[in-house]
């Protein structure tokens, strides 16, 4: 049976030592995210902040810091849900399973939220000022909410069945909000909120909204569940909980989560936006500040022992990858239903998840052709960047699973290699041009615009790749530092970026042009232009962030003997992507130089962070 509420999660990791306690005093702003995000990063526990200043509320930390932690949070349903999920898919699959019946069973039952008449969450009262005021980042706009369960329901169709949860941004304080009557609620592309807030416009009517912070984890984790839109995640919550979710239903306004530890309520002010931002996002930079939809507060509630949960976003890898690997564990099994010849894709949280996509397909359409090339992979991979979220991918790589049946998807570096030798960039680059992006990313020539390509490669091998840098490498001036990433992978340092943002930089075309037809650099089959090619090489890892976090396609991608025929653009020689941060680009995150030296003194010996961060 799962946890009825957050309380009875902390207590049972602390009984089975998963969390440890602090109790010396922490501030909310810039310490308690520095030390989450140190904890996290080397595998740690569960923290509990006791001591928090000027707060009487206790904040909760990495809670789902580890893969083994999650998976212990949701142990007596995990086998379940997934065997659940796969027959949703193929019904047969759980006829050939009697075993499972019985449990599947008991699990339906969970699906459906039940009404209480009363919840914990509104014995007492307070004020926005009175709740944890975290602040991650010194460049950060206010504090915010940073794990916010936000709930609405579709005016058209009010109540449990038509409602959605989702973990939208929410600024408590700061810019222009009026203090302790609005705050900020940043919502970006697909986000079924968007769905609840238009139908409320279009009534001309407010759209109520409720926030949720704590109560059963499985809660949280249905909040980023990328579930169908005719599954409610209250149900899918009750189905990874092992529990019905309770709810209260006032007599005016949406629901509220009986079992959450704070509930905020409050009304989208209709035809009013306010700055939001910024904010240390987990692209590993600064959103910036923007205009966004803010909420009128009406009520601020908690459980007598509530906890506030709390996580710290940035450059990956972080709490929320273990979120990301968590979801593909559950729904990774069902892609080859969902895009029918598609065996698995990645979405790459080391280059934050939405930049970088990679799908291994099937090529099935012409078997009897003698010389294969991407036919059946260009219908999935349209399929695939329709899909969700997942068509917020930027970069879509995709191969053949005949050319490469044992290649694991989540080796990224085996993965580019097999792709490198076999793509024909006269051939296989396919853009989408002036299309939406993700908000949180500055790559393109506006916010939420920008471009998308499609590279696939399927058939033998065309080339073989350099292992090691020629000795007799030239390049144009300034044009420094060679450094290979990957075989066939060459970085290069370049001067810094100039061009005006959505325009193609001059010195690249320059760039290309400078190799000849037997120029040496022609072995590399892609080229990095990067401001700092000794960290873009070090490791994989910072390759991927560099190269698309900073990139926009459209805009970034240019090749030597580059030229469009039939409006289709391609290259001869070795692509090249300048990955270099631009003029326009928000600061990479850095922490204050002040918290870390704090940090390091509580966890020198005899301090109390001393064997924890």
């Amino acid at each position: 049976m799962g946890y009825r509420n957050l309380s009875d999660c902390v207590g049972d990791l602390e009984k089975t030592g998963r969390l440890i306690r602090i109790d010396h005093l922490i501030d909310a702003r810039l310490e308690a995210a520095a030390i989450q995000r140190r904890v996290c990063q080397t595998g740690g526990p569960a923290l509990l902040f006791t001591n928090i200043k000027g707060c009487r509320f206790p904040m909760l930390a990495n809670l789902f810091g580890t893969m083994e932690r999650t998976r212990y949070l949701f142990r007596d349903t995990l086998d379940t849900v997934q065997r659940l999920l796969q027959a949703g898919t193929d019904p047969l699959e759980l006829l050939k399973q009697p075993s499972v019946w019985p449990r599947a069973l008991r699990s339906a039952w969970h699906l459906w939220p039940r009404t209480v008449r009363h919840a914990a969450v509104t014995r007492c009262r307070t004020t926005i000022d009175q709740l944890p005021q975290m602040v991650s980042w010194p460049g950060d706009g206010g504090p915010f909410i940073t794990l916010p369960l936000v709930y609405s329901e579709s005016p058209q169709r009010p109540g449990l069945r038509h409602a959605n949860l989702g973990m939208y941004r929410v600024q408590l304080a700061g810019n222009r909000y009026q203090a302790n009557r609005e705050i900020g609620l940043h919502y970006q592309l697909h986000r079924g909120i968007g769905v609840h807030h238009t139908e409320a416009l279009q009534r001309r009517e407010p759209l109520r909204v409720n926030i949720f912070v704590g109560g059963p984890p499985s809660l949280t984790l249905a909040a980023i569940m990328p579930l169908p839109e005719d599954l409610p995640e209250l149900c899918f919550a009750g189905l990874l909980g092992g529990r019905r979710m309770e709810f209260l239903q006032p007599s005016h306004g949406p629901a509220i989560a009986a079992q959450a530890d704070f509930c905020i309520c409050g009304t989208i002010i209709p035809d009013k936006l306010l700055p939001e931002g910024p904010f240390g996002d987990h692209l590993g930079y600064y959103s910036l500040q923007h205009d966004f939809p803010v909420l009128a507060v009406d009520a601020v509630y908690h459980r007598p022992d509530a906890i506030w949960p709390f996580t710290s976003v940035g450059r990956p890898p972080q709490e929320d990858s273990v979120f990301g690997a968590f979801i593909h564990e559950l729904t990774g099994p069902l892609v080859p239903s969902l895009v029918k010849g598609v065996r698995a894709v990645h979405a790459v949280d080391a280059a934050g998840v939405h930049p970088l996509l990679l799908a291994i397909g099937s090529e099935r359409y012409l078997p009897y052709e003698s010389c294969r090339q991407p036919r059946e992979m260009l219908t999935q991979a349209h399929a695939l960047l329709g899909t969700g979220q997942l068509s917020l991918a930027k970069y879509l790589l995709m191969i053949a699973d005949e050319d490469a049946p044992q290649l694991d998807i989540h080796d990224v570096g085996g993965f580019l290699r097999h792709l490198l030798e076999r793509v024909d960039w006269r051939r296989d680059l396919h853009f989408q041009t002036r299309t939406s992006i993700d908000t949180l990313d500055y790559s393109g020539p506006a916010l939420h615009q920008g471009s998308k390509v499609i590279i696939a490669a399927a058939g033998p091998p065309i080339r073989s790749l350099p292992t090691e840098l020629p000795p007799d490498l030239t390049l144009p001036r300034s044009f420094t530092a060679p450094r290979l990433v990957l075989p066939g992978l060459l970085a290069i340092q370049a001067p810094p970026a100039t061009a005006d943002r959505g325009q193609a930089d001059a010195m690249i075309e320059d760039f290309c042009a400078f190799f000849g037809p037997n120029h040496p650099l022609r072995h590399f089959p892609w080229v990095v232009l990067v401001d700092d090619s000794e960290f873009t090489a070090a490791q994989l890892g910072n390759f991927l962030w560099i190269a698309f976090t900073r990139s926009d396609p459209a805009t970034d991608l240019y090749g030597i003997d580059a030229g469009t025929r039939l409006k289709h653009w391609g290259c001869a020689g070795p692509l090249v992507l300048d990955a270099r941060l631009k003029p326009h680009y928000p600061a990479p995150l850095e922490e204050d130089p002040a918290t870390v030296r704090r940090i390091e003194a509580l966890a020198a010996p005899g301090g109390p962070l001393h064997g924890i961060v």
